[in-house]
């Protein structure tokens, strides 16, 4: 046996296994080397096939933020529940992949646990929309939910998308409306990648840190961004004022250690910060979630978080 196959057998169990296998049949580690288009067809079609369905009684419509940059969304609400707040989603796929689509039943079961109003947003995606388009988009998102209701505004955001959620929280703050609070579920923040997880767990199931420098290369064309908040949260000289903050990170994740700094930097600077690690999870395991038992506890400790704070509790 392999010193990675002693170390992930030690850290994953038998369910989160045959995650991993049924992710790699669909969308294997070689696609890669694919083109952008052909790999988007991968993505698709592997997160068709982990689709759950909608819970009874959430119900979900179509529309568009008009402007110079239309901005499609999609809105879910529970029938029969009188919302205490509003959740704005940013959806994962490296910047690169993903839509309303591909995280259409997590928002559905966001929305059904809450009780929430919940708008999706599907902001520009590179090569063909380079950055700072995505944030563009995400900050569209967010200014929509603003002026369609007074209902307090949490921000949740998986993977790239809690880089987005994130970074919207950074450039509000301060200024007008802001949000009660942000999720952020296995975010990539703009860490330090010669150590820590990124070193660990480079070789991580799923996702390796080379997957992150691929993505983050597409992101800008291979321009190098520095300091820039809206890029990369974590590369703020500034973390006061931020909404309370919960983030869970999956163990086995070459970005898990973004997480924990993330928090560490937000209560250093006198705010409210929480970081979950997930113990044997890796990224992405949000698919996961009806068939992993710890995935499942996982999304359940999620949708405690963005009910809580939407009514402004701080378990924690």
């Amino acid at each position: 046996m392999s010193d990675y196959q002693k170390k992930y057998d030690t850290l994953i169990d038998v369910e989160t296994w045959a995650f991993i296998e049924k992710t790699n049949s669909l969308h294997p580690p070689e696609t890669s080397e694919f083109s952008i288009e052909r790999q988007r067809k991968f993505y698709d079609a592997m997160c068709k096939e982990f689709f759950a369905g909608y819970p009874p009684g959430v119900e979900a419509t179509d529309g568009v933020i008009e402007g110079r940059f239309p901005v499609p969304i999609r809105s879910y609400r529970k029938t029969g529940s009188f919302a205490k707040a509003q959740i704005v989603y940013l959806h994962g796929g490296g910047f690169v992949f993903g839509g309303l689509d591909s995280h259409d039943d997590v928002c559905a079961e966001l929305c059904e646990h809450t009780g929430y109003e919940l708008v999706s947003v599907d902001y520009r995606l590179a090569p063909e929309n380079l950055f700072p388009s995505d944030f563009e988009d995400a900050l569209t998102g967010f200014t929509y939910a603003a002026e369609k209701s007074d209902l307090p505004i949490i921000m949740v955001g998986d993977s790239a998308g809690a880089n987005l959620a994130a970074a919207v929280c950074h450039h509000v703050r301060g200024a007008g409306r802001q949000p009660v609070g942000q999720v952020l579920i296995y975010p990539g923040l703009g860490g330090d990648m010669t150590k820590g997880s990124y070193v660990d767990h480079s070789d991580a199931p799923l996702l390796q840190s080379k997957d992150i420098s691929f993505y983050t290369h597409i992101r800008t064309n291979g321009v190098i961004i520095e300091n820039v908040r809206s890029y990369a949260p974590l590369q703020d000289s500034k973390f006061s004022g931020l909404p309370p903050t919960v983030v869970i990170s999956a163990d086995c994740d070459p970005m898990r250690d973004d997480g924990d700094e993330y928090c560490k930097q937000i209560i250093n600077a006198g705010g409210k910060a929480h970081w979950i690690n997930e113990a044997g999870l890796v990224h992405g395991y949000l698919r996961a979630r009806h068939s992993v038992k710890r995935a499942r506890d996982s999304f359940s400790r999620i949708t405690g978080a963005v009910a809580a704070l939407g009514i402004g509790e701080w378990p924690y």
